[in-house]
């Protein structure tokens, strides 16, 4: 019960210092409305490619590439910018286990809400091409949660060694390159129209994938947060 006191505390400080800087969504959300801007222009370039076989193809990666980015850039946050002094105030007042799962929560609703904002841009810009548009928002919505719940943990570690960027995306690449490759399966299959049952598998070791990570980082972050 303290767990969840602490937790719900810090997750209310991290709504409210977003709120009343906004730093990371106005950053995010201008990365995500340029980026596909910028796409939409090349493509207009392209004759006829918009009529192509490899369009929906296309359009399903680069989005997904997109997502990546924006959640690189909004995650990456949560611990790097974090001082040592603010640190060390947060082990005199809360568990590790609560300051961790704030900041997962946390980045988990800020990706959910950019993640569909995303999406909502994308498809004004270029041609619709989803057959099963609620199948599709739902992978997009795991999928953001799914980079949340990784990138928090490698944050994390990389924080405790020096505040090192470069070792984030090496830490990550490992866990994210399989998590990209079944989002880009299943959200495939919605575009296509398939039947939703054909990806349960995908989307259960998807979950399955997010349940390990969080473990892990449970267990694994109290022993970081001594040093």
């Amino acid at each position: 019960m303290n767990l969840l006191r602490q937790t719900v505390a810090l997750l209310k400080k991290e709504i409210i210092l977003e709120w009343r800087s906004k730093y990371a969504f106005n950053g995010v959300l201008l990365y995500i409305v340029s980026t596909v801007f910028v796409c939409y222009i090349a493509f207009n370039l392209t004759p006829n490619f918009k009529s192509s076989s490899g369009y929906s193809l296309v359009w399903n990666v680069l989005f997904w590439i997109i997502i990546l980015f924006a959640a690189v850039n909004a995650i990456a946050k949560s611990f790097l910018q974090e001082s040592r002094s603010r640190l060390l105030y947060y082990y005199t007042i809360a568990s590790p286990q609560a300051i961790l799962l704030s900041k997962t929560i946390y980045n988990a609703l800020l990706m959910s809400l950019l993640s569909f904002l995303a999406l909502l841009v994308y498809m004004v810009f270029f041609t619709n091409t989803i057959g099963d548009t609620l199948w599709y928002f739902l992978v997009v919505l795991a999928g953001g949660i799914t980079f949340s719940t990784v990138f928090t943990m490698v944050s994390a570690i990389a924080a405790k060694a020096g505040n090192n960027g470069t070792l984030m995306a090496v830490l990550s690449f490992p866990v994210i390159l399989p998590v990209i490759m079944l989002l880009v399966k299943i959200s495939k299959s919605a575009m296509d129209g398939l039947d939703r049952s054909l990806s349960y598998g995908n989307f259960g070791v998807l979950a399955a994938i997010n349940v390990i990570v969080i473990a892990i980082s449970l267990i694994l972050f109290p022993f970081l947060w001594r040093d």
